[in-house]
């Protein structure tokens, strides 16, 4: 059953985002930025206050995703993009991005925390980030 609300076009743009993001890393790289997002929907706290769908999600400005604000946000939902989109819209949560809202690329190590969230691993180039548990519950 769904975390959130999504519409068959949401499951798409979810899914480019995805691929587009995370590509280069996977099924599992692209699983978790999945997470991400759903995390971003799911959450009424931080940057993330009223961003209650996947499109205000996904173009969210500022702090939105580097895809959509960079140009490289172009490429359509193959099928199995959107069937991975799919499982995490479903629920399904993935280490290290199980309650994370933010990832990036650095280049080199993940610092300990960005923008004062705590660095919850690494999964090949993406660092992600987590809030804790008392700055914002409804990730968790």
């Amino acid at each position: 059953m769904a975390v959130i609300n999504a519409s068959s076009e949401d499951v798409r743009t979810l899914a480019r985002l995805m691929r587009a993001e995370a590509e280069g890393e996977g099924e599992l790289g692209m699983l978790m930025v999945g997470n991400v997002g759903v995390n971003r929907v799911l959450a009424n706290c931080l940057d993330f206050v009223d961003i209650r769908s996947i499109p205000r999600m996904v173009y969210q400005t500022p702090g939105g995703f580097e895809a959509t604000q960079k140009g490289y946000f172009y490429q359509r939902a193959r099928e199995r993009d959107i069937a991975l989109a799919q499982r995490v819209i479903n629920g399904e949560r993935f280490h290290p991005a199980t309650n994370s809202l933010w990832f990036f690329r650095p280049g080199g190590a993940c610092p300990v925390q960005w923008y004062n969230q705590y660095n919850s691993g690494r999964y090949k180039v993406h660092c992600f980030f987590s809030p804790t548990l008392s700055n914002c519950p409804s990730v968790y």
